[in-house]
């Protein structure tokens, strides 16, 4: 009998799928299994009997997973599992930093005793003019689940969109969309979009890549979406850029201390992947990874061993 406990909620979609070789334990020191999503286990001990830990996301940098290797125990992620729920947000970020909708809300609540609130509206709502995102170009920085979601939905709304991903070559970057644009220098996405948005690990090579020599590289006004780790950011530089100007919004999923004093930044607080259906897709894939490792040895998406 193996047993699992679950660091954070998990989607009963997917402990439901567990079989009578596994029972739930609210102790983590007896635990076989551990399930996780955002729970940082780098202070934890590595229970005695854990054999695999399965991460409800795409992301394991809240894992030790050297140690976890050293400890011969099995780590996986469920990439992809998420990426719908990400690229919609990714969508609605654009969309509000296109148009000062967020001001326009605020300004109806602070006029709510108005009777005559309609009316007033009429003259007041200049104030929140913006442009669309039809027409623009879009820059997405790292092609894999979520990028490709993300150019395939930028084009149907009539954008045109620059692709960059280290890992792959124009004739992979054809499969996704034969519109898209693929560059394999990061300038040359920095010089073309209106809009850029970055879906990369974050890795010692990523950590603070946008910074100020990147985005100086930019287009003046540009609107920089952040939907994957907010250690890919520079905060100083990001702050020193939406004060000059030179970034017109900051749209980021990740609230610190800095961004959230920064002007016209629109700070959610990490949404991306909090939907229903990709938190039962996440629990779903994750059960199903770490039975298969314990049935037979399957190391789907394992990303330790």
């Amino acid at each position: 009998m193996y047993k699992v406990h679950c660091l954070n909620n998990i989607s009963s979609k997917g402990l439901d799928l567990l079989t009578d070789e596994y029972e739930l334990t609210d102790n983590v020191e007896e635990a076989d299994v551990i399930l996780v999503r955002s729970a940082n286990m780098h202070d934890m001990a590595i229970p005695e009997n854990l054999k695999a830990v399965a991460r409800a996301g795409a992301g394991v940098n809240n894992i030790p997973l050297d140690a976890m290797a050293e400890a011969g125990v099995a780590v996986f992620n469920t990439p992809g599992a998420n990426a719908n729920a990400v690229k919609e947000l990714v969508l609605a970020g654009m969309l509000l930093a296109s148009r000062d909708i967020i001001g326009g809300i605020q300004w109806v609540s602070e006029n709510a005793d108005d009777e005559n609130v309609g009316k007033s509206a009429e003259k007041a709502k200049k104030a929140f003019a913006g442009g669309e995102i039809s027409g623009k170009t879009l820059g997405v920085i790292g092609l894999g689940a979520i990028g490709r979601l993300v150019v395939q939905a930028a084009e149907t709304l009539g954008m045109s969109v620059v692709g960059y991903d280290p890992y792959m070559d124009a004739a992979k970057a054809a499969g996704i969309s034969s519109d898209l644009r693929f560059v394999d220098n990061l300038d040359d996405l920095y010089a073309a979009s209106d809009y850029i948005t970055i879906h990369v690990p974050a890795t010692a090579d990523t950590k603070g890549m946008i910074d100020a020599a990147a985005i100086s590289k930019m287009k003046d006004g540009v609107v920089f979406l952040n939907f994957s780790r907010d250690s890919l950011v520079n905060d100083e530089d990001m702050a020193n850029a939406l004060e000059s100007g030179k970034v017109s919004r900051y749209v980021t999923d990740f609230a610190n201390p800095a961004v959230v004093k920064m002007e016209r930044t629109i700070v959610i607080p990490h949404l991306g992947a909090s939907t229903a259906e990709a938190e039962d897709n996440c629990a779903v894939m994750a059960v199903n990874e770490v039975m298969d490792y314990l049935s037979d040895g399957t190391k789907n998406h394992c990303v330790n061993l």
